[in-house]
C-alpha cells in the first residue's frame, strides 16, 4: 500500500512537472519526453480495484467503440497533460457514465447542451461541427416496451406541436437486424460495418449499398441480394406480424425477441393515438454501436410534386433507442443499467423552421423584448431611463437604443428588424399630457395610454404567443 501511494505521488509530480513545462512554452521534444516518463509511470501503477474507474472528465477511452465506424467524426484532443481526450460526440454516453459514476439505477431525465463532430457541414439543412442537442432518457428496469412507448410519443407531440410539416417515425430494432444478417449469411464480424452499410439506405440506392457491401467490405453477392429483400421492406404492425411467420426469420431467436416487442409497442402506440405516425422499416439501422434494441429515428416529409409520387424524407430531425448494455461499459463491475432515449437536432429544426418562414415571408423574431421605450425628440434620455425602469420593475421585457438621441425613424425600423411588436413613445406633449403614446409595430396604430395604466396595457397587448 506504501509502494502504491509514493508511486501515485510520483505521477502527481511528474503530472505538475509536465503541466509546468507547457505554460513555460518548452520545447516540443522536451514535453514529449516528460509525457512519455508520465505515462510509464502511470503503467506502473496500474489498476486500483479499490477505486472508482471513471472519474468526473470525459477521456478518449471512454468514447471510443462506442460508434462503430462514426468514430472517425470524434474531435481527439492529444497529449492533454498526458491523457488523450476528445470533445463529446453527443449526450449518450456522457450520460450513461454518470450513471455508473454516481450509482444510479433509476432515472428520467433531458438535457440540452452542444456535442461536436468532424463532420462535413451543411449550413442550409442545419449541419454543423459545433451544434446543439436535446436528449431525453428513461433509465431503470421497467416492463418491456412501455418507457420506450413513451420516447415515441415524446418525439410525435414534439413534432406536431413545432407545425413544422407532416412527419414519420421508422422503427426497427438491432436484434432483428442482427438475426436477419445471420440468417443471410453475413459473418459475426462484419454484423456492424454492414450496419452500418444498410444504414445509408435513406441517402443512396439499394444498388449503391450493395456495392458498397460487395466491393469494399468483401460480403458475398449472394448474401448481399438476401439482405436486400428484407430491408427494402416497410410497412406497420402487419408487417412484424409477417415477419414472425417468416420461415428464415423465425430461426433466430434474437429476431423474434425483437419482433415480440415491437409487436407489444405497436399495442402501445395505438393506445397512445400515434400509430398512424409510426413505420416499422427494416433498412432503419442506427450506425451507433451502443444500441441494443428497439431503434427509431424522425423524418420530416415533402409534399409530392407529382400526383402518384412517394413521399420524400427532407432529413432525419429525431432519433434513438434502447441502450441497456452502455452504462456497464463503465460500472466496475459490469452492472447493467437499462436505458432508452432520444435525441432532438436543435439547429435542423430551428433551420427548417426559419425556411417555412421564410418561404411564407414572415418574419422570424429575434428577441423576446416586448416594447421598445422611445423618444420623439432630442433630450429626453432621462425620460427614457426612467420609464424604462418602471417597465422593468413590473416584469415587462423592454429595451432602448444606446444613443442619448436617436432619431424615431431608426428606432421604428429596429423594431420592425427585431421582431418587437409595442413602441412607448415619449414626447414633450406627451410628458405634459401625463399620457405615452403606444404604436404598434405591425398595425402602426397609435393610442394614448395614461402612464400610470401602461403596464396593464403592454401585457394585454402581449398575452399571445412568442409566434403568430
Amino acid at each position: 500500500m506504501a509502494e502504491r501511494a509514493a508511486l501515485e505521488e510520483l505521477v502527481r509530480l511528474q503530472g505538475e512537472h509536465v503541466r509546468g513545462l507547457k505554460q513555460q512554452k518548452a520545447s516540443a521534444e522536451q514535453i514529449e519526453e516528460e509525457v512519455a516518463k508520465l505515462l510509464k509511470l502511470k503503467a506502473q501503477l496500474g489498476p486500483d480495484e479499490g477505486k472508482q474507474k471513471f472519474v468526473l472528465k470525459t477521456p478518449k477511452e471512454t468514447l471510443t467503440g462506442k460508434y462503430g465506424e462514426d468514430s472517425k467524426l470524434i474531435y481527439d484532443l492529444k497529449d492533454q497533460g498526458g491523457e488523450l481526450l476528445s470533445l463529446r460526440y453527443d449526450l449518450t454516453v456522457p450520460f450513461a457514465r454518470y450513471l455508473a459514476m454516481n450509482k444510479l439505477t433509476n432515472i428520467k431525465r433531458y438535457h440540452i447542451a452542444k456535442v461536436y463532430r468532424r463532420d462535413n457541414p451543411a449550413m442550409t439543412r442545419g449541419r454543423y461541427r459545433e451544434f446543439y442537442q436535446c436528449d431525453f432518457d428513461i433509465a431503470g428496469q421497467f416492463d418491456p416496451m412501455i418507457p420506450d412507448a413513451e420516447c415515441l410519443k415524446i418525439i410525435c407531440e414534439l413534432l406536431s406541436s413545432l407545425q413544422i410539416g407532416d412527419f414519420l417515425v421508422k422503427v426497427n430494432d438491432r436484434r432483428i437486424l442482427d438475426g436477419m444478417f445471420a440468417v443471410c449469411g453475413v459473418p459475426d464480424s462484419k454484423f456492424r460495418t454492414i450496419c452500418s452499410s444498410v444504414d445509408k439506405l435513406d441517402k443512396v440506392s439499394w444498388e449503391e449499398v450493395k456495392n458498397e457491401m460487395v466491393e469494399e467490405k468483401g460480403l458475398a453477392p449472394e448474401v448481399a441480394d438476401r439482405i436486400g429483400d428484407y430491408v427494402q421492406q416497410h410497412g406497420g404492425v402487419s408487417l412484424v406480424e409477417q415477419l414472425l411467420q417468416d420461415p428464415k426469420l423465425s430461426q433466430s431467436k434474437q429476431a423474434l425477441e425483437g419482433l415480440g416487442d415491437l409487436n407489444l409497442l405497436f399495442e402501445y402506440l395505438t393506445l397512445f393515438g400515434i400509430a398512424d405516425k409510426i413505420s416499422f422499416d427494416l433498412s432503419l439501422a442506427r450506425g451507433l454501436d451502443y444500441y441494443t434494441g428497439v431503434i427509431y429515428e424522425a423524418v420530416l416529409l415533402q409534399t409530392p410534386v407529382q400526383p402518384g409520387e412517394e413521399t420524400l424524407g427532407v432529413g432525419s430531425v429525431a432519433a434513438g433507442g434502447r441502450y441497456d448494455g452502455l452504462v456497464g461499459m463503465f460500472d466496475p463491475k459490469g452492472r447493467k443499467v437499462p436505458c432508452v432515449g432520444l435525441s432532438i437536432g436543435v439547429e435542423r429544426i430551428f433551420s427548417i423552421v426559419e425556411q417555412r418562414l421564410e418561404a411564407l415571408e414572415e418574419k422570424v423574431r429575434t428577441t423576446e423584448t416586448q416594447v421598445l421605450v422611445a423618444s420623439a425628440q432630442k433630450k429626453l434620455l432621462e425620460e427614457r431611463l426612467k420609464l424604462i425602469a418602471e417597465l422593468w420593475d413590473a416584469g415587462i421585457k423592454a429595451e432602448l437604443l444606446y444613443k442619448k438621441n436617436p432619431k424615431l425613424l431608426n428606432q421604428l425600423q429596429y423594431c420592425e428588424e427585431a421582431g418587437i411588436p409595442l413602441v412607448a413613445i415619449i414626447g414633450e406633449q406627451e410628458l405634459k399630457d401625463g399620457v405615452i403614446k403606444l404604436r404598434s409595430v405591425a398595425s402602426r396604430e397609435e393610442v394614448d395610454v395614461r402612464r400610470e395604466d401602461l403596464v396593464e396595457e403592454i401585457k394585454r397587448r402581449t398575452s399571445q404567443p412568442l409566434l403568430n
